[in-house]
């Protein structure tokens, strides 16, 4: 308790200019790098103009520095929330606060969650509380295969909340993107491969009409320039020019392509796209029987972002789900990230508990599990290598963003929680509407409830 008014006392000097980064030292603290070692007790974090300067043991204190004294905490990087909806709902049976979907849009591809945000959602305050620091926005497929293009962002106290607009784009693949292309997974893979085609076509007649490039050289590997550019006959073509313009840079592999898909097969099919495609940047999401093809997922370089918990068959496209999913992929040498997927979309607080059953799962017999060090890399370090990050986000490494959590015992055991959190050097505020809701009502007078309440 002592330990703990200590850090709250020193707060309010902080915090006086939340606009500002502050250089701050952490010492006498169990200090997890988040790159998949193991925690280094009685270890020092020091953080100077919103990055990291160093964290270990023997680390030297520069002058100015304000320390602060972390004996009995851990320290973390900030968390890395895969797939959130974080900024685009407030209730989600409520359409009017709801932009997670376009269900009536003539437009999929080309949708851009970026300029709708709201780092004043609720769920950005529960988020930050619970040690999220950095997120991915996912839209989800309304009309179309597509869901259009995701964010980074940071969760900071503050409206300047997007860090990397467009960073990725979203496409159904398996029973669900089959009902949104007409009825199976056949229409699912011709409309994807006819989708990349029309993005070919459209840059390539873009860059004749400006004279800048060879109406006869092929723009994209896999595209054959021979083919009759159909852009302009709009008879022939399933795009509109906005949605066929936002896929142009994920043919060149310039934007990532996020793949929901989860049956084995459909994510060998999804592979076998950069036979065509060469180029695409592919991020497998969902993939509940990738521990089957895991082998061949990491042979194709591709990282997965999937959830922890899943073990039931909840469709045929799962029937193989499993909790060894996860293990067994690492263990085969797949980059896997433990995102907000599921039921935790709106809820990556809950990250670090389906990182921890992880780690629980090596107790039960057969079954295959994460070490400590290699589930928090799940949620931290591996998260941001996926989204394009490594190496500046998820880790306590020189030169990464100064974004950190002090939590008040081992984060991936469910009893454990933040008491302090840093973005880019910036402690942050962890009060939020639930945090005063409780302070609101656990202390009433009891004389003033009704008798309902009567023990």
């Amino acid at each position: 308790m002592k330990r703990l008014l200590t850090l709250a006392a020193s707060a309010a000097a902080l915090t006086a200019s939340p606009a500002l980064a502050q250089n701050v030292a952490i010492t006498g603290a169990t200090v997890a790098l988040g790159d998949g070692s193991e925690p280094i007790e009685n270890a020092t974090v020091v953080v100077q103009n919103g990055r990291v300067v160093a964290a270990g043991t023997g680390v030297a204190v520069p002058a100015g520095v304000t320390v602060l004294d972390g004996s009995g905490t851990w320290v973390t990087p900030g968390l890395f929330a895969s797939v959130t909806n974080l900024g685009l709902v407030d209730v989600d049976a409520v359409s009017e606060s709801n932009d997670v979907d376009a269900d009536d849009s003539p437009f999929s591809a080309a949708l851009d969650v970026a300029p709708v945000i709201n780092p004043m959602a609720q769920d950005f305050g529960y988020s930050r509380a619970g040690g999220v620091t950095r997120a991915s926005v996912m839209p989800e497929a309304g009309a179309s295969i597509f869901g259009g293009q995701g964010a980074i962002v940071d969760l900071g106290a503050d409206f300047d909340a997007v860090r990397h607009p467009r960073a990725f784009q979203v496409v159904e693949f398996g029973e669900r993107g089959a009902r949104l292309a007409g009825g199976s997974r056949t229409a699912v893979h011709t409309l994807l491969r006819n989708a990349l085609h029309e993005a070919g076509s459209y840059e390539q007649d873009a860059q004749s009409r400006s004279g800048s490039r060879d109406a006869g050289q092929p723009e994209f590997p896999g595209l054959d320039s021979r083919r009759p550019n159909n852009v302009d006959r709009q008879g022939d073509v399933l795009l509109t020019r906005f949605d066929a313009a936002a896929l142009v840079p994920v043919v060149r592999g310039e934007q990532k392509l996020y793949v929901k898909v989860e049956r084995a097969s459909d994510i060998l099919t999804a592979l076998a796209l950069r036979e065509e495609f060469p180029a695409l940047d592919m991020v497998l999401v969902g993939a509940a029987e990738g521990w089957m093809v895991a082998e061949q997922i990491a042979a194709a370089g591709v990282p997965v972002i999937t959830a922890a918990l899943r073990d039931l068959p909840v469709s045929f496209e799962q029937l193989a789900a499993t909790q060894s999913n996860v293990g067994r992929m690492v263990d085969a040498g797949v980059r896997v990230a433990i995102g907000g997927y599921d039921s935790s979309g709106d809820h990556p607080r809950n990250l670090p508990q389906q990182a921890g059953n992880m780690v629980a799962l090596n107790r039960v017999p057969g079954a295959t599990g994460l070490t400590w060090g290699e589930a928090l890399a799940t949620i931290t370090s591996v998260a941001a290598e996926v989204a394009g990050l490594g190496g500046r986000v998820g880790v306590l490494s020189a030169g990464a963003h100064g974004d950190l959590v002090v939590w008040d015992g081992d984060p991936l055991e469910t009893s454990s929680a933040p008491v302090r959190v840093f973005v880019d050097g910036v402690e942050q505020p962890l009060t939020n509407h639930q945090t005063r809701l409780r302070d609101r009502y656990r202390t009433l007078d009891e004389s003033e409830r009704p008798r309902a309440y009567e023990r």
